[in-house]
């Protein structure tokens, strides 16, 4: 309780930071159809999130070395909330892209921030339940986030400054806080060429997590949309979704800690092509077999992130698992930069079902890509524990690290 209590701050600023950035993606979806903006322009906003969330894990830790930890959150915190409170004051979607650009700045630094808070404060005895809370309370402002798009009104300035004040609002916690600022960390080298080199699998599975979930979050309004869900109903549509994926977790783990991983990848890809198929098949069939379908494409998808960082770290030295979690994130960031703009122009040319059909062959690649990389080298003979690996910044690896002991 005590070690709950002096994190409450920087857990709470988490829960507003997600709620606001969160729900800013779907939002902006929903409002570009209601502003008549092109299905590629609003992918480009999402493209231009993930964009900024790129730039901030790089540079996020730079910029604590400089000012601190505080007036590095407060910092990208103004970034954010000047992002939402500029949209409804300027409506073009280049100029939106580049607010976006500034809420994704904002996303990584704040968890830069409040991740290389929990490094230095965690011990070897408080780590493993720190960690636990900080999932559940990530998850949970996620899901949150989502439902928060149905009592939003697109394309309206005070649903754009309701995000803003929740935004300014995750100032507070952190700033306010008396507990003394730990000594800055050092900013991990950026080696992509390490995740590929250790496993060229982990590497094509994190990109292939990226285009399922961020064309997922930041271009499904629009199918939902385009299938006939009302704002409420595309909220409950994109919750099923972190639902699922929540869900999916701890099964995911256990057989990625009892079987070869490459088989679970495998397996977990071949599920989400199946439900991607049902999902368009169900787009007819009403409202709860959609939201079922969404809870399927979650739990199928959402856990590839995780079985594929862990099998890389299979291959890693202790001393390389900062760099190879920072490495990873890297390749999921392009991915993710490039889904959302790639799935709304092949919705703006096939039709909704596009976006499933993109994603479903992805998945196929990877599948033929695992089955040729089984051929090219046997499983490690130790192995590392599965663990939830959040995508939140460079400096994740920092509190996972030692979680990952061979077993």
């Amino acid at each position: 309780m005590r070690m709950l209590i002096s994190f409450a701050a920087l857990f709470l600023s988490v829960i507003l930071m997600q709620l606001s950035s969160g729900a800013l993606g779907p939002l902006d979806a929903l409002s570009g159809l209601a502003l008549d903006f092109s299905r590629q322009e609003i992918g480009v906003l999402g493209s231009a999130h993930f964009l900024g969330f790129f730039i901030g894990c790089w540079w996020a830790p730079r910029l604590m070395g400089s000012v601190g930890h505080s007036r590095a959150f407060a910092a990208f915190t103004a970034a954010g909330a000047i992002g939402l409170l500029a949209h409804m004051i300027i409506v073009d979607p280049i100029a939106w892209a580049v607010m976006r650009v500034a809420s994704g700045l904002c996303v990584a630094g704040c968890y830069t921030v409040v991740e290389a808070w929990l490094q230095a404060k965690v011990n070897n005895e408080t780590r493993g339940r720190t960690m636990g809370i900080y999932r559940v309370v990530d998850m949970g402002a996620s899901l949150a986030a989502q439902l928060m798009i149905g009592v939003l009104e697109p394309a309206s300035y005070i649903s754009y400054n309701i995000l803003a004040i929740v935004c300014c609002a995750a100032l507070l916690p952190l700033t306010l806080t008396t507990v003394k600022q730990p000594e800055t960390p050092s900013a991990p080298r950026l080696r992509p060429k390490l995740a590929a080199q250790r496993s060229p699998l982990a590497a094509a599975g994190v990109v292939v997590a990226a285009l399922s979930s961020a064309s997922f979050r930041m271009v499904g309004p629009i199918y939902g949309q385009e299938v006939g869900l009302s704002a409420s109903q595309i909220a409950w549509f994109l919750a099923a979704f972190v639902l699922g994926g929540a869900i999916a977790q701890y099964p995911i783990g256990w057989l990625a800690d009892k079987y070869d991983r490459r088989w679970v990848l495998i397996w977990l890809s071949a599920a989400a092509m199946c439900s991607c198929a049902v999902t368009v098949m169900s787009a007819g069939l009403g409202t709860a077999g959609i939201m079922l379908t969404a809870g399927l494409f979650g739990l199928t998808t959402f856990p590839i992130y995780s079985v594929a960082a862990a099998h890389a770290h299979d291959f890693a030295d202790a001393s390389e698992r900062v760099e190879l979690s920072a490495a990873l994130m890297f390749y999921f960031a392009l991915g993710a930069i490039a889904a959302p703009f790639t799935a709304s122009a092949l919705i703006d040319a096939y039709g909704p079902s596009a976006l499933f059909a993109m994603i479903a062959v992805g998945h196929g690649a990877l599948i033929l890509f695992g089955l040729l990389r089984m051929r090219a080298r046997a499983a490690p003979s130790e192995r590392t524990r599965y663990i939830y690996a959040p995508r939140t910044s460079f400096l994740i690896g920092r509190l996972t690290g030692r979680s990952r002991e061979k077993g």
